[in-house]
């Protein structure tokens, strides 16, 4: 027997051995007869196609993929992390990492500074978005995916890191050198005041310290003559549950019930409460949600509408009930599985998608809103379980016209505000920067030899129309009827950026704004154009309207 052959089947007869050891104290029962027959099925099966298959298989690998495609069947939260992943879990999960506290993209091939984080080492070396890293310790970047150049720019604090970066305006690139620091993640990125009374949070994660950073952002906005408070959960994909618990306890009296959880296991059916004393339970709060506000995200948001403790806004939220935890593997490695569903304080889950029943093609099914089951506030409004949290404000997502998406997408929004800043020393505050017509004009002319063509929605399906038509044969019918339509909807680009001139000098301002004033200005610049945050000054500023909504069935 081979070296191979003998390590293949030394493998899966210890693998073999620790299951039947780990069982052979419990009664024998059909269950577990058919866990150790398949075992063992998989065990031999992985032992022959490494022994025989006609070439070399990369045993990791396909032991990998098969863990995967196992886990695959049952949610797409429950994952297998190998060693090489584990640092950024844990990052994902703590917040904290060695680095340069930098966010960097692939744009046409360059790795390219997207946001320098204020107070860490990117920043302090002087760093600016727009900035090409050319290279890292000498090693050419060009090409190289995000998460490769991650593990570049990552490292153990106090080590360093020479950059060499390609500036706008600059014909030489030069060096830079960094010094790698302990790089604390924010939960909440901005917060400041929307108008005089009214400021806002803008919480984006729940890894460790979310609550404190939200009660401190709450304090020093009360400080600052907030009395009323906006918290902005849109794009939140949840995190840590014990740091959901602590926010809504901010809010609520101690000893409120925030959340259960039920699973298969014992140890998994528990009730957190609020534990501590609260910040504020009287602050008029407008909470706002989309279909990117998921976990933890829709526990702080579902249980502040639970006990009518503020009014909801925006679109319905993403719906993942259920609860996450890791176990230890060997070798360094982890699983993460789902082990319970969580409900809020009326007593409902509001998970959207059944994993554990799938349709013919084995999708997993939505839950279908005729089977939603109602539940009440604490001041007995009707709210549903299944299919996220809903708002008690449904407000229209701003709908950006093809043009503006095509010069997002195509970066000319952002070249252009890379040549503004430049060109620009300095710029009004955020709240107050506006482009003038003047520049604005200066814009389009840049513009005139930049590809930014693209189709609209009505073209693409005049388009099917016209393919399907001839598929049919009916095309001769009502080629006059399709020609006169493809005249009708055609558009001109140049003419679109003049018709489209607000919204695209919305989306110019935010980015120019955020050259000048990083992530804080492109927030502060769009207040005026946020649709949620709009109708959430209104609300809060209508104490009739406010309370009537908390009241009402």
């Amino acid at each position: 027997m081979n070296k191979r052959k003998k390590f293949v089947v030394f493998i899966g007869l210890s693998f073999l051995t620790l299951f039947f050891f780990s069982f052979s104290s419990n009664k024998v029962s059909n269950h577990y007869f058919e866990i150790a027959k398949n075992m063992k099925i998989f065990a031999q099966l992985y032992q022959e196609v490494n022994t025989y298959y006609v070439d070399d298989v990369n045993p990791s690998e396909m032991m990998t993929t098969g863990i995967e495609a196992m886990l695959a069947t049952l949610d797409p939260y429950t994952n297998y992390i190998p060693e090489d992943k584990i640092e950024d879990y844990r990052t994902m999960t703590t917040g904290e990492y060695g680095g340069l506290g930098v966010v960097v993209g692939n744009r046409k091939g360059n790795i390219t500074v997207l946001l320098p984080n204020e107070g860490y080492p990117a920043y302090e070396a002087g760093l600016q978005i727009g900035d090409i890293i050319e290279r890292v310790d000498g090693e050419e970047m060009k090409g190289k995916g995000t998460e490769e150049i991650s593990k570049y720019l990552k490292g153990q604090a106090g080590s360093e890191v020479v950059l060499t970066i390609k500036r706008y305006g600059k014909e030489e690139s030069f060096d830079v050198p960094v010094k790698r620091e302990k790089i604390q993640i924010n939960n909440v990125p901005y917060y400041g005041m929307v108008t005089d009374n009214i400021g806002l949070i803008q919480l984006t994660d729940f890894t460790r310290n979310a609550s404190q950073e939200v009660g401190d952002a709450l304090t020093e906005l009360k400080d600052r003559g907030a009395s009323k408070v906006i918290l902005d959960l849109r794009g939140n994909p949840g995190g840590l549950l014990n740091e959901a618990v602590n926010i809504v306890n901010l809010f609520v009296p101690k000893g409120s019930d925030v959340v259960y959880t039920k699973g298969r296991i014992e140890d998994w059916n528990k009730t957190y409460k609020a534990m501590n004393a609260p910040l504020d339970t009287d602050i008029p709060i407008a909470v706002l949600i989309n279909g990117g506000s998921a976990s933890a995200a829709e526990i702080v948001s579902g249980s502040i509408q639970d006990y009518d403790r503020g009014v909801l806004l925006g679109s319905r939220s993403f719906g993942k009930g259920l609860v996450q935890a890791t176990r230890p593997l060997d070798y360094n490695s982890r699983l993460k599985v789902t082990v319970a569903k969580y409900y809020i304080p009326s007593g409902r889950c509001i998970q959207a998608i059944d994993y554990s029943h799938r349709n013919e093609e084995g999708e997993a099914t939505v839950v279908a809103d005729s089977l939603r089951e109602q539940f009440t506030t604490a001041n007995g409004r009707v709210v549903l379980d299944g299919g996220g949290v809903a708002p008690d404000i449904k407000v229209q997502p701003f709908n950006f016209a093809q043009i503006s998406i095509s010069l997002i997408l195509k970066g000319l929004i952002f070249d252009y505000a890379t040549k503004y800043h430049h060109e620009h020393q300095s710029i009004a505050p955020a709240r107050d920067f506006e482009i003038s017509d003047a520049e604005f004009d200066e814009f389009i002319a840049w513009l005139k030899d930049k590809d930014y063509g693209y189709q609209t929605k009505v073209e693409v399906s005049v388009e099917e129309l016209e393919e399907s038509a001839k598929a049919d044969k009916y095309y001769d019918d009502i080629q006059e009827e399709i020609e006169t339509l493809k005249k009708k909807i055609y558009h001109n680009k140049e003419s679109d950026v003049i018709k489209f001139k607000s919204e695209i000098k919305d989306v110019l301002q935010a980015e120019i704004c955020k050259r000048y004033y990083l992530e804080a200005g492109e927030i502060e610049s769009t207040f005026n154009a946020d649709v949620d945050v709009i109708e959430a000054v209104k609300v809060l500023n209508d104490t009739e309207r406010y309370q009537k909504i908390l009241t009402s069935n």
